[in-house]
């Protein structure tokens, strides 16, 4: 398959895309072409007003990914703690505006970083979504929202989790994350010289199973079940089960750093209702309206929302 927006990666590409994820190899806009991609997604930190204009009337529903977003990109994923002053933020947010983590782990291990039970969880790339595990300001629809639309892949994820591990012990660094509904392999620590063999492994463990992908992110190579789901489509169960599908009065706000947070991206973009917020320090291609530059602003973002929120009016 081509690698496209998804970021499916065809067979010839692997390796070219797992350079792409570096910084160090990433090309990287400078000087009049930084200054014309910062025209086109400003930071929505300077332009906080304006997106508060926009929203005005109109219900606040955030979408926030975790890794990248909410907490810094860090060499061991089990470390990827976020902030007291960033969770925080997130509490404020949550009572104010329906608020969901969308992120490609598991989503009992990013309940368990954030420690927000009051929030909508989506977990595993948006197939593993459910609502909050304590009382919400935001009541959903149902009494329960739960989706989990690729559970008959549990077994084959596991037993692809158990050969995939096995595998790579041979390579120093290279670290397997079981998320339940699709599985990352980190390379952010492997030695460049062994990233070859190591997406030559990952690749030759999966012709043996064609109802699985193969995507890349941030030093991480992700499989998941070959099913057309993704964030975009959790962003579009999530507006459902809280009762704002169809609606012109709702104004979705989805924060996310990484090529899988684009499909969420172009479903408001083809909505033509809310912000994409594009986490980023260098120029890249996004769909995404606006831009912040790191967590931190991220952080300074949501608490700005909430100030203008309880201000208005």
């Amino acid at each position: 398959m081509d690698l496209g927006a998804s970021g499916v990666l065809r067979a010839g590409s692997l390796l070219d895309s797992m350079k792409a994820s570096s910084p160090r190899h990433a090309k990287f806009a400078a000087g009049a072409d930084h200054e014309d991609w910062m025209e086109k997604h400003p930071s929505a930190l300077e332009w906080i007003e304006a997106v508060v204009a926009a929203a005005k009337g109109k219900q606040i529903v955030m979408f926030l990914d975790y890794d990248g977003t909410l907490s810094p990109i860090v060499e061991d994923p089990d470390r990827a703690v976020m902030t007291e002053e960033m969770r925080d933020a997130v509490r404020s947010v949550a009572q104010h505006f329906p608020t969901a983590i969308v992120s490609g782990r598991s989503r009992d291990k990013v309940l368990n970083f954030v420690k927000l039970e009051e929030l909508y969880y989506a977990g595993s790339h948006g197939m593993d979504i459910k609502g909050p595990t304590t009382v919400s300001n935001h009541k959903a629809k149902a009494d329960e929202v739960l989706c989990q639309p690729a559970t008959e892949f549990l077994p084959v994820i596991q037993e692809v989790y158990e050969t995939l591990t096995a595998k790579m012990e041979s390579i120093p660094g290279a670290i397997v994350e079981n998320n339940k509904f699709c599985l990352s392999v980190h390379f952010r620590c492997v030695d460049e010289e062994e990233w070859d063999a190591l997406g030559e492994e990952v690749r030759a463990v999966l012709e043996g199973y064609p109802d699985l992908c193969l995507t890349k992110g941030r030093k991480v190579l992700e499989i998941r079940p070959s099913i057309k789901w993704d964030k975009g489509n959790a962003l579009e169960f999530l507006l459902e089960s809280l009762g704002y599908a169809g609606r012109g009065d709702v104004f979705p706000i989805y924060i996310g750093d990484d090529r899988t947070d684009e499909d969420a991206f172009k479903v408001l973009r083809n909505m033509g209702q809310g912000i994409g917020i594009l986490v980023t320090k260098f120029a890249k291609e996004t769909t995404a309206s606006y831009s912040l530059r790191e967590p931190a602003e991220v952080k300074d973002f949501l608490r700005k929302l909430v100030m203008s929120n309880g201000t208005k009016g």
